[in-house]
């Protein structure tokens, strides 16, 4: 006797159907969720250690601190990024053009726009991460 296949049934909000998008990634929000399906659905006659709760409690404590540190990390590398643009205004600086020629010339203007700050130099603007050195002006060397 062959079995027929089962489709979930899709939920409907007032004649429309409700598209749920998968979650990418385990967030802290799933994983408790998976911990108390596991209660509710252990044998009661060999419930759950105590010690493997508090484990996986851990880990979830754990994994959101791990997360917390990521955005504060990466919020100081664009606040270093911020600061480093703007102490190079004024200095004479040298990047690589399109063409592959050495470019000298003096930072006149910083811009925080876009996700990383970019340097004017005349009539260029120069992304951070594409300069390739500071000049000390002749008239500042010992």
């Amino acid at each position: 006797m062959p079995i027929e296949a089962v489709e979930a049934a899709t939920p409907t909000f007032q004649g429309e159907q409700v598209q749920r998008s998968p979650k990418q990634a385990m967030d802290s929000e799933v994983f408790m969720s998976l911990l108390v399906s596991q209660l509710r659905n252990q044998d009661p006659s060999s419930p759950m250690d105590t010690n493997q709760m508090i484990s996986q409690t851990t880990q979830l404590a754990m994994m959101e601190k791990i997360t917390e540190m990521t955005g504060t990390i990466e919020e100081n590398f664009f606040l270093e990024m911020r600061t480093s643009a703007s102490t190079l205004l004024g200095k004479e600086i040298s990047y690589t053009d399109d063409a592959g020629d050495t470019i000298v010339g003096s930072a006149t203007a910083v811009s925080f726009a876009g996700p990383v700050p970019t340097v004017t130099v005349g009539d260029a603007t120069i992304p951070l991460d594409q300069i390739s050195g500071v000049v000390m002006p002749a008239a500042e060397t010992l």
